[in-house]
């Protein structure tokens, strides 16, 4: 069964008249976070397309890339994301109840900002209201400055990365605490971990553009620091 058609049984509700956030407190556990992670991915990318007021093909290839989509299961995509930019809740409601849904679990919630931040530079130009906008859904989620720093600064094409930025490291910290931190974000983006904390098949793809930043950063770092 895919996830789609999942998706779209999670949604028979709404034919009764529910709104689509009143999904989400009917999937909390596993394996439907796995359904509620995707959701969330499309309500909330739906929300901030009314940050910059477009959505751009670029954006929808974006999503795409993230979320493979078969042809069969686009209906259920597409309603899925006209109901969330239809939906009365605001944005800021949406990310409260999607915390609540990852309430003992955070990594989640950073996988989940890190295909926001993908879809929203995907059309080459990060709005201010779209900066805005994730700004406030990290605060929400509880993700540290520090963390949307370094998401921001891999994502954001102002300038080139600063390596310490990316691994939410600093350049007075040794060596070997800086090592520590690089590998544990290596461990954590390996694809059985990501998988096991509710992030769907079809999204840990962005773990591969995740290795090779933080690795990059590293190396870059090591060199400096040994050199």
């Amino acid at each position: 069964m895919s996830i789609w058609t999942r998706i779209t049984e999670a949604l028979s509700a709404l034919a009764k008249g529910e709104g689509l956030t009143a999904v989400f407190e009917r999937l909390r556990r596993p394996p439907e976070r796995t359904v509620a992670f995707t959701i969330a991915v499309i309500a909330l990318s739906a929300k901030m397309a009314k940050a910059d007021g477009r959505v751009t093909r670029n954006e929808v290839a974006a999503f795409r890339e993230v979320f493979y989509i078969a042809p069969e299961d686009e209906a259920a995509a597409a309603r899925v994301f006209n109901l969330a930019r239809q939906d009365v809740a605001g944005y800021e409601e949406y990310a409260r109840r999607v915390r609540r849904m990852f309430a003992d679990r955070s990594a989640p919630l950073s996988d989940l900002m890190e295909g926001l931040f993908y879809i929203a530079v995907a059309d080459g130009d990060y709005h201010p209201d779209e900066d805005q906008f994730l700004e406030r859904v990290a605060r929400i989620f509880g993700i540290a400055e520090p963390e949307f720093r370094a998401l921001r600064a891999r994502f954001v094409p102002d300038a080139a990365p600063d390596p310490y930025t990316v691994l939410g490291v600093t350049p007075d910290m040794p060596l070997a605490e800086i090592r520590r931190a690089w590998r544990k974000q290596v461990r954590d983006s390996h694809p059985d971990v990501m998988q096991a904390r509710g992030v769907p098949e079809e999204a840990v793809k962005l773990s591969e553009r995740r290795l090779i930043d933080i690795n990059r950063a590293w190396e870059e770092i090591s060199a400096r620091q040994t050199a």
